[in-house]
């Protein structure tokens, strides 16, 4: 069975942003051979103001969509966080992957990453291009 890597990553702020990133991520993960869970794929709807499950972004289950994220992280044998800025979701995400034992690789150029980020990741590297020899690693 495929190894499956989650994506996380900074939405707030960066809505329109999302396809270099991630796309950049299932690329490199698909072409090692892992299977690709993105949660964007189905959130962008929440943040583009249609329906979503029956329910409009602003009300009934606005915040089914973390037990779903949640879901995937238990799937996924890897969670790759990209992160340009801080951002609360891929830090919670990254923090529930850790603690359910998941292997958590956070990209990131920020100077200054918080002791809460490093305890809760296995790897950081600086930079999407070392993204490739770096999940060859886990194959």
């Amino acid at each position: 069975m495929e190894k499956q890597v989650f994506i996380s990553g900074p939405i707030l702020g960066m809505e329109n942003n999302q396809d270099y990133y991630r796309n950049f991520i299932t690329s490199v993960s698909e072409k090692l051979g892992f299977a690709v869970i993105d949660p964007w794929k189905r959130e962008k709807y929440l943040y583009s103001g249609k329906e979503l499950d029956g329910c409009s972004s602003g009300d009934c289950g606005k915040y089914a969509f973390v037990e779903r994220d949640l879901a995937d992280a238990d799937k996924c044998d890897l969670m790759v966080v990209y992160l340009p800025k801080l951002s609360a979701g891929a830090c919670m995400e990254l923090f529930y992957a850790k603690r359910r034992g998941k292997t958590v690789i956070v990209v990131s150029d920020m100077e200054q990453l918080s002791p809460w980020i490093k305890f809760h990741c296995d790897i950081i590297i600086n930079s999407l291009d070392k993204l490739e020899e770096t999940l060859a690693g886990f194959k």
